[in-house]
């Protein structure tokens, strides 16, 4: 384990054509690792997510994803996500391979890989036409019961990367609120970085909490804000007038370009990114 600026830590851990994890359901989502896999200019990604969100928008539309397992594409409270239906039916700016699930199918594909087998199983997708749409849907029948299950691939991403509220100084890491599929992501990655609002010397106790050891973590990121404009519980609230605003800022290509320009490539980091919202705003 080692505690790395976000920067090289990306830099180091991430290259092109790599599977990556951005995990975080509604809460603790990591904008700031997505921006700076933006700023690197990384190619060919494969994107894993429940829920894509505005941080993979804004990957697919500037050109890092070739393709997406996901379940509910969408803008939360919104409706759609511009950059990512342009890149299905418009292929812009380049084609994007699509692997569609449920929310619990790809929870127990994140639970299979964690598991180191093949794939996961759940009582889902029968009677629905979702596998009619995605063939790496199958079924199996129980050897116990007979019970026809739906069964998914295993997801073993090359990377996981979550944001967190909190890690100590030997690496151990702690989140807490809705936890979503966290850690059933960082079990299942070959490498797993997380970034952080602040290290501590020792984690306090809280409701609802998950602890990942040091062993398991491959880099730690100091990142105050890292999860805006989602939230962080205890920190800061999610922002929902920049999620309502994100439908009229990545409608438009040339207005989404312009923005994430603005926004994100001449920003050097997170603070940054931050700082150039505040100055908008004003």
């Amino acid at each position: 384990m080692q505690f790395l600026p976000l920067a090289e830590a990306i830099r180091t851990h991430v290259p092109d054509g790599a599977s990556v994890a951005l995990e975080g359901f509604t809460h603790l989502i990591p904008f700031a690792a997505g921006h700076e896999l933006i700023r690197q200019h990384r190619r060919e990604l494969h994107l894993i997510r429940l829920t894509p969100d505005l941080v993979y928008d804004q990957l697919i539309g500037m050109g890092c994803a070739r393709k997406l397992t996901f379940s509910w594409g969408g803008n939360p409270g919104v409706g759609s996500l511009h950059r990512l239906r342009d890149a299905v039916e418009q292929q812009w700016p380049q084609p994007l391979e699509l692997d569609e699930h449920s929310h619990a199918g790809i929870a127990a594909a994140y639970c299979a890989g964690a598991a180191n087998l093949p794939f996961g199983t759940l009582r889902g997708y029968l009677g629905n036409d979702l596998a009619k749409a995605n063939p790496r849907i199958r079924t199996v029948t129980c050897p116990f019961t007979g019970e026809t299950l739906a069964a998914v691939p295993a997801l073993r991403p090359d990377v996981t990367i979550l944001h967190a509220q909190r890690a100590d100084r030997e690496g151990n890491v702690a989140l807490h609120g809705i936890v979503g599929a966290q850690r059933e992501a960082a079990l299942a990655a070959r490498t797993l970085l997380v970034t952080v609002e602040e290290i501590v010397d020792r984690l306090p106790p809280m409701m609802n909490a998950i602890v990942l050891p040091h062993w398991i973590v491959t880099a730690v990121s100091h990142c105050p804000g890292g999860a805006y404009p989602s939230y962080a519980h205890g920190h800061y609230t999610r922002d929902n007038a920049f999620y309502r605003a994100w439908d009229a800022i990545s409608r438009d290509r040339a207005g989404f370009l312009a923005w994430m320009d603005r926004h994100v490539l001449q920003t050097a980091d997170h603070r940054g990114f931050l700082a150039s919202l505040q100055e908008k705003a004003a």
